[in-house]
Order: structure tokens, then C-alpha cells, then sequence
């Protein structure tokens, strides 16, 4: 007999609607929205989830309950404020807007314009809001400065100034403000003002500029040149605060734009409201994930929010990629000109938020930065753990003289210089790259294996299949091969190479995971060619004096000591030499490098 949970699968409807899963509390761990309720709902139950808090989430799931809608757009925006409401386990919970500024211009007689962070419904009018306490500021400035408005909280009803009431203030007589509450401007003039500040707000600068210059020209005309003068000031104020938000074409209008990116754990989304060629909103923020969200789930849900959120009635939106939020919205995925260029604008603001996120975590809290790190390489790398500790190899043979290798430790990401080692090649005659990666790599692990050390979870073999090859060969000589993942990186084109597979990995150019990899790689070399330039200058400097007949060993290097190179040897006098090892060594000395005027002597 089938269970109560059963029979809700096989009863569903196929119409669009949200659903919601109860737990053994009967309290929502889940609200979603579906095209077809009946397919979207059995596909948890049928489908072998590879994400884990699904798996997870299906097993706590014992009732199920379902709203039938007429759209997608009503379940969407039903699935928005369910969430709000119930707030679910394994839902993204976008953050609310309670503390952002909006500009409000207040319902009443004679409207003051002013900056708030409570949203009062008496029929005033709000824009916003604004993720930025700053631009709301600059934007009033700009307003005081263009247009004289009362800053009191007077009640200028016709009754109060036609009793004479107030008194104009101080404001008054620093031309602030032209004294309403005396009657000394009329609300008609007041609101004409309002009309303009409200299309300024909105992006519209058209009219404002074409007032002004036409009041400069009347005032010029009139030979009123110092009146003229000031409404040049506010036409190159408001003409320097346009330059400053229009970063597009001014055809654009009335659009809102939306793109995200993401990584394992996050979505970073971001919202832009371009009216007449400006940007006069912007908003990002980041989304945890709970069930591996895809991120065309994740702006879908972001649209929604922020739309509501932000009051837009825009009739299109600029996206990325296609998505599905409702039936009366134009969504443009543009391709090329002005609008690719303000999606690309949009997607860079994304990624300078999530920069900015890791930075703040790397400060505040560094080993959720290791975490996250460690857990985007084990995904990028295919590895079956977390890389916690990586090794790099390197060869070195200029010329194929004094062949060399480095190996560089990595811990959490980070160099662990006190284990970086240096080998001189002993088993391989000549330049043979491949098999001194696999002496190297035979004699790092037969080392650690004898004295119990903990070995690396990766190995990087700096070099193609030939190096690689050589190292999983040292590996599987020592029982190690499946037991640590190896991997190969080219200089040429950053590929990745795996044993076993011909056809290498290429990362994303601009992933961590690829810069780590490079700078293991880099500090490999770097590492390496120190001790090879060392030991060939060392190597050098002992051979030239060498050659010097009965010099032995410990003479060269009292020499060295003294002196520090063979060129200096060279270049000191008889005595000073003599003063160093003695008299019958440094005539032989000095003969070696200055024969001629020793047989003239």
C-alpha cells in the first residue's frame, strides 16, 4: 500500500504553482516553483542527487503541500514572499533592505526633499533604495545647490501663511529658500521646481539643462550678467553631475540589468537601473547556496527579489543569459554594442564585490578562506580530497651542466619554506629531464616513507606527459600510485595533464585555482635555478683555482674566505696574498695569474 507521501507524488497537478516540503515537525524546510508541479516535485524523489544537502533534504521530506497558480510569474513571486515569510532550512534568503537610504520627496504643501531610511506610506514619494548613503548625499547637494527649497517642518497650509503664522528663518536670507510660509513664492513656482528635482532623481536631465539655458540667455539678454553667471554655475553643476552618472547611451532608458557569478559555495549577483543613458541604481550582494543552485536559479530569484524590493516597473531587462521570470517583461540577452558593454559593467561589479567578500574573509575569518580555496581546487583539480599539502617538482640543467631539482611545499595554499629541498641528480649521466624527475620524485617519497612523514595529497611535475610519466613510475616503484594524485602542468598553454588520459585540462585563466597552481610551479623554478646558478658559480670559482699547481684544497678555500671570489684572487698584490696562506704559496699564486712580471722579477 502506497504511503501518504506516495500518493501526494502520484496526485499532483501538472499545472504551474509552489511547492512546499514539511518535516517530521510539519515546520517548511523548502519552498520551490515549478512550470509542471507534478514532474518538478517527483524529479527530488526519482533523480540520484549528486549535490549532498539535497540528498539530505529529500530524506527529511514527510509531507508535501502545493498552491496551483495561473503563471510562472505568480509562482515566482509567491515563491519570493513564501520565503520571506517562512524563511526554510535550505532556501537563499536574499538579505532585506530595512537600513538602506531612500530620497523622499514628503506629501504635503510646499514638499521638503530629504534623505531617510523609513519608508512611510502617506502618499509620499521614494526613491530608492540606494546602497550607498554617499550617493544620496551628493544627489541632494546637487539639488540644494540647483533649486531653493524650504528645509522646516512647518505645516504651510493656506490657512497658516495666509494667517501669517511663521516667520521666514535664516535660510531665507542666505537665498536657501525664497519663503513660503510667507507667501513669498507660490506653490505653482514651488512645484515646477519639485517637477524637476523629481526627473533629475530619475535620470532626466534634459529639461533641467534646457530651463537653465534658456533663463541664462533671457538673463543675459536682459543685461542681468550676474544672474546670468549663477544659472551658468548650476548648468555646469548639473552638467558635471550627468558626465559623471551617463556612462551610456542615452537611447537606453528605462532598463534594469542583472548578471551574477559564482563559485562552489556563493552566487554573487548585481542589479543596475539605467534611465536615459544613466546608472542611477546599483545593488550587489551575495547568495549562499544550500542545494547547489544553478545560477540561472539564483538570478531568477535575484530578479524577483530586487524588482520587488526596488518598486522597478521597467518593461526590459538586460541578462547574461536567458531566464524565466514572467510573461510582461522583455528579457534581452544582448550580443554586441552599448548593451553587451553595460552587462559586461554589470558582471565586472559582481566580481569586484566577490574580490572585495574574500579579501574581508581572508582578514576576518582566514580559514574559511583556506576552506572555500581548498574546496574550488579539489573540484578544479577532479582530486578526490582536499589539496591541503601540494609538492612541485622541478629539473634544472643549463646547458646540461650540474643537473639539479627543487621540491616546494605548499600548506593551506601557502608556501612552507622550513620543507623546501634541493637534489643533486647522482643516477642520471647528462641532460635527461625525465629521468631526473623520476630520481627526484623516487627519492622525496622513499625518504618521508622511512621516517613516517605525512605525505602530500598532490604532486605537480613541472613539464608535459614525459615528466609526468616518469613521476607516476617513481610512484608506483614505491606502492604509491592511486594513493596521491599527480598532475603535470605545461609552460606553453598552463595545460594540465593526468596520468592516463592524452587529453589535458585547461583552467579558467583568471581562477585561483590556476594561480596557485602557477605559483607552485613558479617558486619551483625560482627555487631550483637559485641553487643551480650557486652551485655552477661555486663550481667555477674552485675549478679556475684549481688550476693553480700545489694549491690543495684547504689554500683555496682560506682564499675564498679571505678574498670571496677567484677574481679577486687574481686582482690582489704578492703581499697581500702572502699576508693570507704564506710565502712559498702565494709566489706560486701569483706566478699562476701574473707569469710575465714573475720571470721578469
Amino acid at each position: 500500500m502506497p504511503t501518504s507521501l506516495e500518493l501526494q507524488l502520484q496526485t499532483l497537478p501538472k499545472e504551474p504553482g509552489v511547492y512546499q516540503y514539511f518535516d517530521r515537525d510539519d515546520k517548511i524546510i523548502y519552498v520551490g516553483k515549478a512550470k509542471n508541479l507534478k514532474k518538478r516535485v517527483t524529479s527530488y524523489f526519482t533523480k540520484k542527487h549528486d549535490n549532498g544537502k539535497t540528498r539530505v533534504l529529500v530524506k527529511n521530506i514527510v509531507r508535501i503541500k502545493h498552491i496551483v497558480v495561473n503563471t510562472e510569474t505568480d509562482a515566482l513571486l509567491l515563491e519570493n514572499n513564501l520565503i520571506k515569510k517562512y524563511k526554510p532550512k535550505y532556501n537563499v534568503l536574499l538579505k532585506d533592505d530595512k537600513s538602506y537610504p531612500w530620497l523622499c520627496i514628503k506629501k504635503e504643501r510646499f514638499p521638503r526633499v530629504f534623505l531617510t531610511r523609513r519608508v512611510i506610506k502617506d502618499g509620499s514619494e521614494y526613491f530608492g533604495p540606494y546602497t550607498s548613503v554617499r550617493t544620496v548625499r551628493v544627489l541632494l547637494d546637487l539639488i540644494k545647490e540647483l533649486y531653493s527649497l524650504r528645509t522646516c517642518k512647518y505645516d504651510l497650509s493656506h490657512q497658516n501663511v495666509n494667517e501669517g503664522k511663521y516667520k521666514v528663518c535664516l535660510e531665507y536670507h542666505l537665498k536657501n529658500c525664497k519663503g513660503p510660509c510667507e507667501g513669498l513664492e507660490t506653490e505653482a513656482h514651488y512645484n515646477e521646481s519639485i517637477k524637476e528635482i523629481r526627473n533629475i532623481i530619475k535620470g532626466n536631465f534634459k529639461e533641467s539643462l534646457d530651463k537653465f539655458k534658456e533663463m541664462m540667455m533671457t538673463f543675459a539678454a536682459n543685461m542681468e550678467f550676474e544672474e546670468a553667471q549663477k544659472i551658468k554655475e548650476k548648468l555646469d553643476r548639473l552638467g558635471n553631475y550627468q558626465a559623471k552618472s551617463t556612462i551610456i547611451n542615452p537611447t537606453i532608458n528605462n532598463v534594469d540589468v542583472f548578471s551574477i557569478i559564482s563559485d562552489d559555495t556563493h552566487g554573487y549577483a548585481n542589479f543596475l537601473k539605467i534611465s536615459n543613458g544613466s546608472i542611477i541604481q546599483s545593488h550587489t550582494t551575495e547568495i549562499k547556496k544550500k542545494l547547489d543552485e544553478s545560477d540561472k536559479e539564483l538570478l531568477e530569484l535575484f530578479i524577483v527579489e530586487i524588482r520587488q524590493r526596488f518598486n522597478s516597473q521597467s518593461p526590459e531587462i538586460y541578462v547574461p543569459f536567458k531566464v524565466n521570470i514572467g510573461e510582461n517583461i522583455k528579457v534581452t540577452i544582448p550580443i554586441l554594442g552599448d548593451k553587451k558593454r553595460i552587462v559586461e559593467l554589470s558582471e565586472r561589479n559582481a566580481k569586484y564585490y566577490r574580490m572585495e567578500q574574500f579579501k574581508q574573509i581572508k582578514i576576518v575569518d582566514p580559514d574559511r578562506h583556506v576552506k572555500r580555496i581548498m574546496a574550488q581546487m579539489k573540484k578544479d583539480l577532479r582530486l578526490k580530497e582536499e589539496p591541503r599539502h601540494i609538492e612541485c617538482f622541478d629539473n634544472s640543467n643549463i646547458q646540461g651542466t650540474n643537473p639539479v631539482a627543487a621540491c616546494v611545499v605548499f600548506r593551506d595554499g601557502k608556501p612552507s619554506k622550513k620543507e623546501y629541498r634541493h637534489y643533486n641528480i647522482k643516477t642520471v649521466v647528462g641532460p635527461d629531464d625525465f629521468a631526473s624527475m623520476e630520481e627526484v620524485v623516487f627519492r622525496r617519497y622513499k625518504r618521508l616513507l622511512a621516517e613516517g612523514e605525512s605525505l602530500p595529497q598532490l604532486i605537480i611535475v613541472d613539464g608535459g606527459k614525459g615528466q609526468l610519466s616518469s613521476g607516476v613510475k617513481a610512484l608506483e616503484d614505491l606502492g604509491l600510485r592511486g594513493k596521491i594524485a599527480i598532475i603535470g602542468i605545461a609552460k606553453r598553454l598552463e595545460e594540465i595533464y593526468y596520468p592516463d588520459d592524452p587529453i589535458p585540462l585547461y583552467l579558467d585563466k583568471k581562477s585561483e585555482t590556476l594561480k596557485i597552481t602557477q605559483f607552485l610551479r613558479n617558486e619551483a623554478h625560482r627555487f631550483g635555478i637559485t641553487f643551480h646558478r650557486n652551485k655552477r658559480s661555486k663550481s667555477a670559482i674552485q675549478s679556475e683555482l684549481e688550476d693553480i699547481p700545489n694549491v690543495g684544497k684547504q689554500t683555496i678555500t682560506t682564499l675564498l674566505r679571505k678574498f670571496k671570489s677567484a677574481k679577486r684572487v687574481k686582482e690582489a698584490s704578492f703581499d697581500e696574498i702572502k699576508e693570507v696562506v704564506g710565502n712559498a704559496r702565494a709566489l706560486k699564486i701569483h706566478q699562476f695569474y701574473h707569469p710575465k712580471k714573475e720571470n721578469e722579477k
